[in-house]
């Protein structure tokens, strides 16, 4: 230690590195360790500078006070006590180690042996303390100035029936995009650019959801094959943002992009990942965790603690039920809500951060510290609710105050437009809400988050191109990913020059993302759908940092450029008709005054109300779907719901056109309504001509179409 170096004992709250103004606190939780060392280091990184024996431990936090550190220091630690995996302990003081607190790293990470805190045997069982420094491979940690001028900087808090999700990737979504200066694709500075932000803007959506920012590691095995780890699904620390994303190093550029997309209306949520860490199994590298006290960070086998809970897939499991492991995450989140503005969180796996020593538990600490935080409770929620540990499947289990992810109506719809029989029941219950999954414990249509793809699978135009996963690129002989994509190539797998099937793909695009838009409940689409985004059949792009991810902004064609706009345009469908996002649950029990209708009602093609029999009928491929503007669920005259247009949504996924008989209305003089075409989905351009048709007629329903009606007078005068 610098013997003229002026130390004070400092404080065990706040825990990280924590500047002053003065000086910088350093505080470290670490129930197991005997001694802690603070590693500072010159403005490189590379070279060491001295080591500080940390004086103080409060309450299992060591900690210490330098008066003459400041912004820019950049440090790590070494900490010292039991190597004894047998006991679930794992120190390696040769090993420097990163904060968990770190608001910044510096450097980059280079894999070698000496991450590892043993040394290989005759065998993989026979492990010896590896006392070979990895100092040099290392990023370091930073302490940062946390001051930005916001502007007055405030959130968009969009209400969940009028949210519409975008669920893309920093890079990916920017790299090759021409209005982005070069310096600045693939990073934050250029999701924050103002042609990125005018684009999502124009395109309607609400909110924007980056996959993990969260610093990350490539997998070594990733590495050894020359590949990367694309997703960010690896995180090494809960506080830094990944440098890969940053074009300079400075966490303003993040808060920049923020507030740029504030400006716009639109909010920033981010996909994180709390249920485990890069530090792998019982044979991965140590690099945090499992060296400042693995026993208390992690889940360990009660039988024989050398070995980790395996929730998770990827080797480890961060153990939420130790009160400081529940307090980092809670930590890291009030941090992005309130240092970097962001707007809410999807939970990767969030089974596991639910999950108790019974199992999973909608009442378990992580959520009751969530409902009971005045940040966090009020920022959006949604959960992945799902991991492969024991009971791991919990869509619907959620407490209060959360969305979930509905695979339900992705499947449901791939199918019903695929041309599987007997799905019909699944497709009414899916279009109003999944009220079956979220109404019992009291939740709301906007629970459910309908999507038909996302980042994990087939992009939507994979789903209409391929029979079968091409994963080959992955290096793991087409073995990974999922197995069963309910999907369907039309007759030709992979990309094809026949004008027939392409212009049926495209429509069956189409359909599918009008269940999405029309669906009560939470639309998301997965960035690129609204132009025919491939990944050449790969549906697990884990590992693929190039063309098969990235966004080719240049290739976009006229044709897909105009599908673009129909997507605009079921955005403003939505946006415009409140009937389409309704915060009660539609049951029919409310009847409209003026027309006689029920507030949601099932047609059959004949025109009947759809029987019992005819649910199903496993030949039946076509169905309406009446909602009527005027028919309030949940009204009340302290909260009045919006009155809105009757519509008619009628889905035809035969491979043949049906005559559907439109029910017969009157208006309130005795005259007879008639019905406008708003959307034809067998079209190419929307929105279709304007057409009128008497409410008893019939009309003809292409094969494999949607088709969106709007009563005339049903409320008002076409108020649209």
């Amino acid at each position: 230690m610098n013997k003229n170096r002026v130390v004070l004992p400092g404080k065990p709250y706040p825990l990280g590195a924590t500047w002053d103004g003065h000086g910088v606190n350093f505080a470290l939780f670490s129930a197991h360790a005997e001694r802690v060392e603070l590693c500072l280091f010159d403005e490189t990184g590379r070279h060491e500078l001295e080591r500080i024996v940390l004086p103080e431990q409060t309450h299992q936090v060591w900690h210490i006070y330098l008066p003459d550190a400041g912004p820019g220091t950049l440090y790590g630690y070494r900490v010292y006590g039991p190597y004894e995996p047998e006991r679930g302990h794992r120190f390696n003081h040769n090993k420097l180690l990163l904060d968990p607190y770190a608001r910044q790293l510096h450097g980059n990470f280079r894999w070698i042996e000496a991450h590892y805190g043993y040394r290989f045997g005759s065998s993989r069982e026979d492990l010896s303390f590896d006392k070979r420094d990895n100092a040099q491979a290392m990023p370091k940690c930073q302490v940062v100035d946390p001051a930005f001028t916001w502007d007055g900087d405030r959130s968009p808090a969009v209400p969940w029936p009028q949210t519409i999700i975008y669920e893309t990737h920093v890079r990916g979504f920017t790299i090759l995009h021409e209005g982005v200066p070069v310096a600045e694709r693939g990073t934050f500075a250029g999701m924050g650019h103002h042609e990125i932000v005018a684009y999502l803007k124009a395109l309607g959506i609400t909110s924007v959801e980056l996959m993990p920012v969260h610093a990350f590691l490539d997998d070594h095995f990733l590495v050894k094959k020359g590949l990367r780890n694309y997703w960010g699904y690896n995180t090494l620390n809960f506080f830094a943002p990944e440098m890969r994303y940053m074009s300079r190093p400075d966490l303003a550029e993040f808060k920049t992009m923020v507030r740029r997309l504030h400006d716009a209306g639109i909010e920033v949520l981010l996909d994180v990942v709390y249920n485990h860490t890069a530090e792998g199994n019982q044979l991965g590298p140590t690099l945090c965790f499992r060296g400042i006290d693995n026993a208390s960070y992690y889940w360990l086998d009660q039988d024989d603690p050398r070995y980790y809970i395996n929730d998770t897939g990827v080797g480890n499991t961060l153990n939420l039920t130790h009160p400081r492991v529940l307090q980092l995450v809670m930590d890291s989140l009030r941090y992005w809500v309130t240092e970097m503005h962001v707007d809410g969180f999807r939970f990767d796996l969030a089974v596991t951060l639910g999950r108790e020593r019974h199992g999973f538990d909608p009442h378990s600490g992580f959520f009751d510290a969530i409902h009971q935080d005045p940040v966090l409770s009020q920022v959006k929620l949604i959960a992945e609710p799902w991991d492969i540990g024991p009971g791991g499947y919990q869509l619907g289990n959620f407490p209060i105050g959360w969305t979930e992810w509905n695979d339900h109506f992705r499947d449901t719809v791939r199918r019903f437009w695929r041309g599987d029989k007997g799905v019909l029941p699944e497709v009414g219950r899916r279009l109003l809400g999944s009220s079956d999954l979220f109404e019992s414990s009291g939740r709301k249509p906007w629970t459910s988050i309908n999507f038909v793809a996302c980042h994990d699978g087939f992009t939507l135009a994979d789903t209409v191109s391929y029979n079968e996963r091409h994963n080959e690129a992955n290096g793991e002989n087409n073995r990974d990913g999922h197995h069963e994509n309910f999907s369907f190539n039309y007759g030709v797998e992979g990309e094809t020059d026949d004008p027939e099937i392409v212009a049926l793909r495209r429509q069956q695009r189409r359909n599918m993302l009008a269940n999405v838009l029309f669906a009560q409940g939470t639309p998301m689409l997965l960035a690129g759908d609204e132009f025919g985004r491939s990944q050449r059949g790969n549906n697990n792009a884990y590992c693929q940092d190039n063309k098969i991810n990235w966004i080719d902004w240049s290739a976009i064609t006229d044709e897909e450029s105009r599908f673009t706009d129909y997507v605009r345009y079921l955005i403003s469908l939505r946006r415009n008709h409140p009937v389409l996002r309704r915060q009660h649950f539609l049951h029919g029990r409310q009847v409209s005054k003026r027309t006689g209708l029920r507030n949601i009602e099932w047609l059959d093609p004949l025109g009947g109300e759809m029987s019992g029999e005819r649910w199903h009928d496993i030949n039946l491929h076509c169905i309406g779907m009446l909602l009527t503007g005027d028919a309030l669920e949940g009204a009340v005259k302290q909260f009045p719901v919006e009155i809105d247009d009757t519509l008619l949504i009628i889905l035809n996924a035969d491979d043949k056109e049906v005559s559907f008989k439109l029910p017969e209305v009157s208006r309130e003089n005795g005259d007879e309504s008639y019905w406008i075409y708003l959307l034809d989905t067998a079209q190419p351009n929307q929105p279709v001509d304007e057409k009128r048709v008497i409410t008893s007629e019939e009309v003809t329903v292409n094969a494999r179409s949607t088709v969106l009606l709007t009563l005339c007078n049903s409320v008002d005068s076409l108020h649209r």
